[in-house]
């Protein structure tokens, strides 16, 4: 009789809507349709590299479809290439993939299910190269990965931040204000254009289009003449003025990607008020 075929499946990167319900997916198809095993990683690579792991049953999956985070935990700082490690007080950085690799096959699986976004898929390329059979799903807010046209999480982000939007409206229409929206989405402008749509704003700038502030402050001034005396601006956070940078909110020394984004709504009201 032939043994059962075994996957493992992880989570990494930040959190965000829908993680739970593709592990619910993976184990009940998994066990229902092809009955196999599952094995779920810890907190993403960083459980594959420890060996720290679950086997995931139909029990274990039971009324989690609408629950948010993700039942295995995540990290962003889970590189299997470039795994930080604190050696006095400084980082230092190692290829812990030929550990992730060995930990795999010790566990006989036959293939791995990670869920993750630009960081997580990288990396999972990255084990593919080295022979690790690996299907990677799709997960960031940001939808910012090629090969599919919506990643998911992102349709959840975008009517949250269009809410906030179109909520902000009656405000900023009752005391004659130009009100700044600085939403997610780091180096694409995917999120701040869907939900500067969706919830009625007035000007979007967006990472790939540097903005020109006299031609954003011509347009609040067209809205003032033609009656309409206040503005919304929906700006991503990683848009930048013509000629300037992004802005930086903070660096993270024990993370693969370091630069922190945040602040551009600051950057862009002083810029419009002086």
């Amino acid at each position: 009789m032939a043994s059962k075929m075994k996957l493992g499946v992880l989570t990494g990167g930040g959190d965000c809507p829908g993680l739970n319900a593709v592990i619910r997916a993976v184990v009940k198809t998994a066990i229902n349709e092809y009955d196999m095993e599952v094995v779920g990683f810890m907190d993403g690579y960083e459980g594959l590299i420890e060996n720290r792991y679950r086997k995931l049953t139909s029990s274990d999956v039971s009324g989690i479809l609408t629950l948010g985070g993700t039942i295995l935990g995540t990290s962003n700082r889970a590189d299997p290439f470039n795994f930080p490690l604190m050696q006095g007080s400084e980082y230092i950085y190692l290829d812990r993939s030929s550990e992730a690799l060995q930990n795999f096959e010790r566990l006989g699986l036959d293939a791995l299910i990670a869920i993750g976004g630009d960081g997580t898929m990288a990396a999972s390329q990255g084990m593919a190269e080295k022979g690790l059979k690996i299907i990677g799903v799709p997960k960031t807010i940001d939808n910012d990965l090629f090969g599919t046209d919506q990643t998911f999480g992102f349709d959840s982000a975008l009517a949250s931040a269009a809410d906030a939007i179109d909520k902000i409206h009656s405000t900023a229409q009752s005391h004659h204000r130009v009100m700044i929206i600085e939403v997610m989405g780091r180096y694409t402008g995917w999120l701040a254009l869907a939900s500067g749509i969706a919830g009625g704003g007035d000007i979007i700038l967006i990472p790939e289009i540097p903005y020109q502030i006299d031609v954003v402050c011509d347009k609040i001034r067209d809205r003032n003449v033609s009656g309409k005396n206040f503005s919304i601006i929906v700006i991503g956070e990683g848009a930048k003025a013509e000629g300037g940078e992004m802005v930086v909110k903070r660096m993270v020394k024990n993370s693969p990607d370091k630069i922190r984004l945040g602040g551009v709504s600051n950057q862009l009201a002083a810029q419009i008020e002086g």
